[in-house]
């Protein structure tokens, strides 16, 4: 099988000779191997592992994204931001807390940025509203 896994700046794993991979959705973690039906999924932030021919396992923390299988041999994960490495301990607590961080900062810019909206809106309301004596202001 065949691995890529991008991100809008770069190709960060391009890999041949790949057994099997492993990845985690909102329903759990999942594996693929030679062969797999086509496939389409939603990755959460997570760690992708995959086994090459050799044995050995290789490791990137991805910041979501989704992961496709095409004809049974080339898996590709397309994320905003991936961190490859080869121990799993370092990339699931330092990479992985990092990315959840961030993604809960956005989500609180976005809280924000919709509280003030909001208020504005309240703002338009109250100033197109027509006072007691059927006036606007």
């Amino acid at each position: 099988m065949r691995l890529r896994i991008t991100t809008p700046l770069t190709v960060e794993i391009d890999e041949d000779a790949i057994v099997a991979v492993r990845a985690d959705d909102e329903s759990g973690g999942f594996g693929i191997m030679a062969g797999h039906a086509d496939f389409l999924t939603s990755l959460t932030v997570s760690v992708v592992e995959w086994q090459r021919a050799d044995g050995s396992r290789h490791y990137c923390a991805v910041r979501g994204g989704l992961l496709s299988v095409a004809e049974g041999k080339d898996v590709s994960i397309t994320t905003r931001e991936a961190v490859p490495g080869d121990e799993l301990a370092t990339l699931h607590d330092v990479v992985l807390a990092r990315f959840r961080d961030d993604l809960d900062a956005e989500r609180n810019e976005r809280v924000g940025g919709a509280q003030l909206e909001l208020s504005a809106i309240r703002m338009i309301m109250q100033r197109l509203r027509p006072n007691a004596r059927g006036r606007s202001l």
